[in-house]
């Protein structure tokens, strides 16, 4: 079917009180990987490039965006595709021209008073094009070499008066807010401020991202979407189906060199990551 826009799959899943799942892909195998595992659930899904695969891929977007298009278009759920964590104004310029709905500008890094200038700027442009466009506030951390972050500790977490004053001022359509998830995490260990994201909610009137998501316990995570997340983002949790599914057919076949065999696994892996996350958020 034809791509569908991220913020109306999110728009829906806000008047659901439920949530949309976002998979970061980074190969051709984990397109084809999201896009089974969401038909297998009949959910949508939003597939997601960040700046990171760009970088991977010989910093050359259309490729990838392409491919993700091309499988979007032929998939039986609706399918939107989302350009992630986007620090460089070139690339955020190249995603109308790509297929792209949606963009998460993340200016977060930056002390607030930047974070908002910066924010508000890409905000313009994006709406100008007609982009939705989501932003962060408080530090997820985990991302590109940072040192490990401390997800429980004050300074991190996004502050509800701040966020209201944000979103407010930059025009964002959603906000991904810390709330003790981190990127990139291997073990399931998070501990969500609930309490926070109560506040968050009623505070805030746009959607409300959780980034970091793979390192969330199923329970904390059906309790964020009950509490007022309305998009998940996953991408650690897909790799690590892959990469141990490649590693242990490859330990019971050491005679294998055909490429195909072992990102087969690797794909069905992601595969069944893809719709046991679906199945937790409902």
């Amino acid at each position: 079917m034809p791509l569908v826009t991220t913020g109306e799959l999110v728009i829906r899943a806000a008047a659901e009180r439920s949530a949309v799942t976002a998979f970061n892909i980074i190969t051709l195998e984990h397109i084809e990987a999201v896009i089974t595992g969401a038909e297998s659930m009949n959910a949508p899904v939003v597939l997601q490039v960040s700046e990171n695969a760009v970088r991977f891929r010989h910093g050359r977007l259309l490729p990838l965006a392409r491919a993700a298009v091309a499988a979007a278009e032929r998939a039986a759920v609706p399918v939107a595709l989302h350009l992630d964590h986007v620090r460089s104004d070139d690339l955020l310029r190249q995603a109308p021209g790509a297929g792209f709905s949606s963009v998460m500008y993340d200016a977060s890094r930056l002390p607030y008073a930047e974070n908002l200038a910066a924010t508000s700027a890409a905000a313009d442009w994006a709406h100008s094009q007609g982009l939705w466009i989501e932003a962060e506030l408080g530090e997820v951390g985990g991302k590109n070499g940072e040192p490990p972050l401390d997800a429980h500790a004050p300074e991190a977490r996004t502050d509800p008066a701040d966020a209201r004053v944000f979103v407010a001022e930059s025009g964002v359509d959603a906000l991904a807010v810390a709330i003790g998830s981190a990127h990139a995490m291997t073990t399931r260990t998070a501990t969500l401020d609930h309490d926070l994201l109560e506040r968050l909610a009623g505070t805030l009137a746009v959607p409300l991202v959780l980034h970091g998501s793979s390192g969330v316990p199923d329970t904390e995570l059906a309790a964020a979407v009950a509490g007022g997340i309305t998009k998940v983002n996953v991408g650690t949790a897909l790799n690590i189906a892959m990469t141990d599914a490649i590693r242990r057919f490859l330990a019971a076949h050491p005679e294998a060199v055909d490429s195909r065999a072992y990102l087969t696994v690797g794909r069905e892996a992601m595969v069944r990551a893809v719709a046991g996350t679906i199945r937790v958020i409902g």
